[in-house]
């Protein structure tokens, strides 16, 4: 996987961008506010159809237009390819690929398999369960079609679920329907969870022996699936938790309640682990995604950096580097003092200042 090339039109603080990279370590340097992030967003927003800010399609637009243009050239698997995405202020985007437009995000995903790696990523561990969730649900989507289609569903009738409890409140007459929604919430509930336990098991392959290097052989890890029920017993849960479920006006148990534990050493490191532990085991985790994309999708992703190495010390920061050899990697810092003085490798450098490449070799 290889991003050639992308345009940007009238996205962020920029009108009009043009930029070729190379295969490797491309760099983004310059001041705080400028618009490095804004380029990895994009690149994250064509591969995924969302913001990792999670900001909506006409907060991006620049303010006096009603349409912004993403167009990235990227080869897989020796052939190029051509993304166009099309966002627009009072409509739903479109996408375009090879100029054949996609009506479901779900032909999208795993077309540019993108690793997104923020500061707030350093927080997951001792973040609230939330956080991981979201992580397990952008990394699945990208890897397995059918799971995006089961959360959709799933996310879909608990919602509709939860209005109709509100509504018994006030048409309690309607309560033989909460049967059928029952089923529906169970019949897909079980497959993200399914899903899930596998992505933890797979990942857990992975993970130990990256957080052993990464640790000089001190600490052990292991990743634990905190399913909120088993799926094999959901419904008859789903049934026992009815009365609780009609007196909150709301559901209680299911994948949406899910969380992951990270013990290192026997310790659950969310609650009692140190700071450099949370952030050693957080460094593990994005590193053990780009491994899983290359043994599920066998291809390799884009990895993005944004900011974040100047959240890592010096030796988390050289393994970091040295991982990712063979990826393509956008990196996104404030200036070049700290890559000159510790010979790292960087194929292209761009120096953006105020929306514009202002120098780049």
């Amino acid at each position: 996987m290889f991003i050639k090339s992308l345009e940007l039109k009238n996205y962020r603080n920029y009108e009009q961008l043009s930029m070729n990279f190379a295969g490797g370590t491309n760099l983004l340097y310059g001041d705080n506010a400028q618009g490095k992030t804004n380029i990895v967003e994009a690149i994250y927003l064509a591969a995924t159809t969302k913001s990792h800010r999670g900001s909506k399609d006409r907060e991006i637009i620049q303010f006096h237009h009603d349409e912004a243009h993403i167009r990235i050239h990227y080869e897989k698997q020796d052939i190029m390819h051509q993304l166009d995405m099309h966002l627009k202020k009072n409509r739903v985007k479109g996408v375009a690929i090879d100029r054949i437009p996609i009506r479901k995000s779900s032909d999208l995903l795993g077309q540019i398999p993108v690793i997104f790696f923020s500061p707030e990523d350093l927080k997951i561990i001792k973040n609230g369960p939330s956080e991981r969730r979201k992580f397990l649900d952008i990394e699945l989507s990208q890897l397995e079609r059918l799971y995006l289609y089961h959360l959709t569903k799933y996310n879909k009738i608990l919602m509709q679920r939860n209005n109709l409890l509100k509504q018994l409140k006030f048409q309690p007459n309607l309560v033989d329907t909460l049967e059928f929604w029952d089923l529906q919430l169970v019949k897909y509930g079980s497959e993200v969870i399914r899903y899930r336990r596998k992505f933890i098991d797979h990942l857990n392959m992975i993970i130990k022996q990256i957080h052993r290097k990464l640790t000089g052989n001190r600490e052990e890890i292991q990743l634990e699936y905190e399913n909120n029920v088993e799926y094999d017993i959901f419904l008859t849960e789903l049934n026992k938790k009815r009365s609780i479920d009609l007196k909150y006006t709301t559901t209680s148990i299911g994948p949406h309640r899910d969380d992951i534990s990270f013990i290192v050493n026997g310790i659950d490191i969310r609650k009692f682990g140190s700071q450099g532990q949370q952030r050693t085991a957080a460094l593990s985790l994005k590193l053990s995604q780009i491994q899983l994309v290359k043994e599920v999708l066998h291809d390799t992703p884009v990895l993005l950096l944004d900011d974040v190495l100047s959240e890592l010390d010096s030796n988390r920061k050289i393994y970091l580097l040295e991982s990712i050899k063979d990826t393509q990697t956008f990196i996104t810092c404030t200036g070049l003092d700290e890559f000159i003085s510790q010979h790292l490798p960087v194929q292209r450098m761009f120096q953006i200042k105020e929306g514009k490449i202002i120098k780049q070799n």
